[in-house]
């Protein structure tokens, strides 16, 4: 059964999304960046972090510099990234570098604890965003890809090397403290991404072996309205047929279906994984009722 072709009219609107997004990242990670980190001599990581260190001692406009220090690195990621990304990450640097000249001289603070942990929180969400709706503000990550493998390493310890070497200079030309201070934005910047791009509620990956697999199945339908799938296996020791069950729950409904469990088995064996993204009509179905 072949599926239907997506309509001109939903590309469109798909397109129009994604740049809606990108834009709205763009303009909060520019935020952070000229609301509360430039101001204060605190840098970010990657193609940001030169252009701040550049911009400061040639007094060349920043968001000039972000342009065009990205712009080798967006013209090699299409050999390695597609035409789809490379165009939403180049019109998300251009939206981010006249962004940075909309906020510039808007000072948020000048406590550089303030603006390391709210710049980091702020940098963090605008760059998830981008990085969620497939573009990117940072070309070190694309060169990454390229040079990584040639050079035996793997991309977080080419970023890594790159980001330490950054932070060297941001020492030399801002001093140390501030340097420290730029790091713990990074870092706090990049946990925030990781929110971001995977959510607050992730659902759970559960697996249950029980001698009473399909009564505790029945139980979990009924009472917290999931979808659950049977696998059929063997244990290793005993050889003997064991019926596992499958689902996906959300992480409110974690406590209610161990409760559930040792209701009926107390000596069942339970797994559970996080998922950080999930699909499917079932899931769709079970959140429209909610």
């Amino acid at each position: 059964m072949q599926s239907k072709p997506i309509s001109l009219k939903a590309k469109c609107m798909m397109i129009l999304k994604k740049m809606f997004f990108l834009t709205i990242g763009a303009f909060i990670a520019a935020a952070a960046i000229e609301g509360f980190l430039a101001p204060n001599n605190i840098i970010d990581g990657g193609v940001i972090g030169i252009s701040m260190i550049a911009s400061y001692l040639t007094k060349i406009n920043l968001g000039l510099l972000v342009v065009l220090i990205n712009f080798p690195f967006i013209c090699l990621a299409f050999t390695k990234m597609g035409k789809k990304f490379v165009l939403q990450t180049f019109y998300a640097v251009i939206v981010f570098s006249l962004a940075l000249n909309v906020f510039h001289e808007h000072v948020a603070t000048s406590d550089l604890l303030l603006a390391t942990v709210f710049g980091g929180i702020i940098l963090g969400t605008g760059v998830g965003i981008i990085l969620k709706n497939d573009g990117s503000l940072d070309g070190t990550e694309i060169l990454s890809l390229v040079l990584s493998k040639k050079w035996g390493l793997s991309v977080g310890e080419f970023i890594m090397g790159l980001n330490i070497f950054i932070y060297c200079g941001a020492g030399l030309v801002f001093g140390w403290g501030k340097a420290m201070y730029s790091m713990l934005t990074y870092f706090i910047a990049y946990k925030v991404i990781d929110i971001v791009m995977e959510g607050l509620n992730s659902s759970k990956s559960v697996r249950i072996i029980s001698d009473k697999s399909y009564e505790i199945g029945q139980t979990l339908i009924e009472r917290l309205d999931i979808g659950i799938t049977y696998i059929y296996g063997q244990g290793g020791y005993s050889r003997v047929d064991k019926t596992i069950i499958y689902c996906i729950i959300s992480r409110l409904e974690m406590s209610k279906m161990k409760e559930i469990i040792r209701e009926i088995d107390p000596n069942a064996f339970i797994s559970v994984v996080d998922v950080h993204e999930a699909y499917g009509a079932r899931l769709k179905k079970r959140a429209e009722k909610i």
